[in-house]
């Protein structure tokens, strides 16, 4: 079956997600995440791509990218084919290093512009760290000095570097870019389990509350939607809903 054509935005700005190939680790230290900070540096000024924002988890990263001439798919192959060859090279992987297609989303306004900057800056809150102790992201260009972004756009619509940190703490509507990916049956209890380390799903629902919700947050996380979790959990959507309509209030405050 042919794939979906990705979905174009008129404003030009989209958040790319890619991700280890069966979630696995990418970036195992330092020299990975600047081979790939390299590779998106170079192939992205070739396509006239400007980076407004960027983050590398250990198993995926975030960017958000500015795209004015469509060159989007092209600067993404590349980077990923150079960096391929550099992780295998080095880790003895044999096979594909990223997951699949990348996942794009269209920013169409400047609210979810803003809201997409926070998501990828809060991405390392996520597993405990504060987004101010956490090196592999761009909020030190935006709060010091920029050198991999352009954060023109960004500062402009805030007021300024001085608030950016303050804006980076405010609470915000839910965002959560890559929710909607369509699995179902066997492969999604697959994943599921993948994603919380081997636990059978249908055990979520009998996990002490905050295990609970540290789970759902995970899944979250990872993209599934709310109806999947439901779903693979047994858990009612509406009180996982409710669990993470709590959790992204306390963790913005």
């Amino acid at each position: 079956m042919a794939r979906t054509p990705r979905k174009k935005a008129q404003s030009g700005y989209y958040h790319v997600m890619i991700r280890g190939n069966g979630r696995m680790v990418i970036f195992t230290d330092t020299e990975d995440r600047y081979c790939f900070l390299t590779c998106l540096e170079e192939a992205l000024e070739h396509a006239e791509i400007k980076l407004i924002a960027w983050c590398l988890m250990d198993n995926h990263c975030h960017l958000l990218l500015s795209d004015e001439h469509d060159n989007l798919s092209e600067a993404m192959h590349n980077i990923a084919t150079r960096y391929a060859l550099h992780f295998n090279n080095k880790t003895g992987h044999v096979g594909s290093v990223f997951q699949g297609r990348l996942a794009s989303k269209p920013i169409e306004s400047n609210d979810y512009l803003l809201r997409a900057v926070r998501y990828i800056h809060n991405n390392p809150c996520e597993t405990g760290v504060a987004r101010e102790q956490f090196f592999w992201s761009s909020y030190h260009e935006y709060v010091g000095s920029p050198n991999l972004i352009d954060s023109s756009i960004v500062l402009e619509l805030i007021g300024g570097k001085d608030r950016f940190a303050e804006f980076s703490a405010e609470k915000t509507s839910s965002y959560r870019p890559f929710a909607s990916r369509r699995i179902g049956g066997q492969e999604l209890l697959r994943e599921v389990s993948s994603t919380l380390d081997g636990i059978d799903p249908m055990q979520v629902k009998s996990l002490a509350p905050r295990k609970q919700e540290s789970a759902l947050r995970k899944l979250a996380r990872a993209g599934f939607s709310e109806r999947q979790m439901e779903r693979a959990t047994g858990i009612g959507r509406y009180r996982i809903a409710r669990i993470l309509a709590n959790n992204l209030s306390d963790t913005s405050q």
